[in-house]
C-alpha cells in the first residue's frame, strides 16, 4: 500500500498539510465561482490545479533533498522557518482583501497561470518536506488529490456562497502551516 511504511503521525501531518495547501485553491476558487464558471470548466481547471499540486511539490522535494544534503542538521530549522514564512504570508493575504488575481480563467493560458499561482505554496512546502525525506510518491499524490478536490469544492461553493468564506479558508490553511513551522523550529 502507498505510504504504508509511514507512521500514523507522519501520515496525519501530510494529510493536514495537503488540506492546508488545498485551502488556497479553495479560497481563490470561491472567488472565481462567484464570477460564474460552467461545470466542464470547473472540472478542467480543477484537474490542472491537481496536476500542478503534484508537480510543484515534486520539484520542491527534489530541491529540498539537495538542500538537506548541503545543510545537514540545520535542515530541520530551515524547513520550519520556510513553513512559518509561508503560513504567515497566507494569513496576511487572506486579511489583506482584494479580488482574486486578474487572470482570465476561461483561456488555456489563464487556467495554467491560475493553477500555477495556487500551487506555488506547495513548492515551498515540498522543499521543507524534501529536507525530512518524506515519502515522495505518497506526498505528491496526496497533495494533488486535495488540491483538485479543494478547488472543485471552492468553485462549486463560489457559485452559491459569499466572498468572505474564501478569505477564512486561506487564513485557516496559513494557520495550519504556521503551526507546523513552529513545531519544526522548536
Amino acid at each position: 500500500m502507498l505510504g504504508s511504511s509511514m507512521g500514523a503521525g507522519e501520515w496525519l501531518t501530510l494529510l493536514i498539510m495537503a488540506i492546508a495547501l488545498g485551502m488556497d485553491a479553495f479560497s481563490l476558487g470561491v472567488g472565481i465561482g462567484m464570477k460564474g464558471i460552467g461545470l466542464k470548466r470547473i472540472l478542467l481547471l480543477s484537474a490542472i490545479i491537481a496536476l500542478f499540486h503534484v508537480l510543484m511539490p515534486l520539484l520542491g522535494m527534489t530541491a529540498g533533498q539537495y538542500v538537506s544534503e548541503l545543510l545537514g542538521n540545520v535542515a530541520s530549522r530551515a524547513a520550519g522557518i520556510l513553513l512559518l514564512l509561508l503560513g504567515g504570508h497566507m494569513v496576511y493575504n487572506s486579511f489583506r482583501g482584494g479580488d482574486s488575481p486578474g487572470v482570465n480563467h476561461q483561456t488555456g493560458w489563464g487556467m495554467l497561470l491560475f493553477a500555477f499561482s495556487v500551487s506555488v505554496d506547495s513548492f515551498s512546502v515540498g522543499v521543507s518536506l524534501g529536507m525530512f525525506a518524506a515519502d515522495v510518491l505518497y506526498t505528491v499524490m496526496l497533495f494533488g488529490f486535495f488540491g483538485g478536490l479543494m478547488s472543485v469544492l471552492g468553485l462549486l461553493l463560489g457559485r452559491r456562497a459569499s466572498r468572505s468564506l474564501g478569505e477564512y479558508g486561506e487564513a485557516c490553511g496559513g494557520i495550519i502551516l504556521l503551526t507546523f513551522g513552529l513545531l519544526f523550529v522548536f
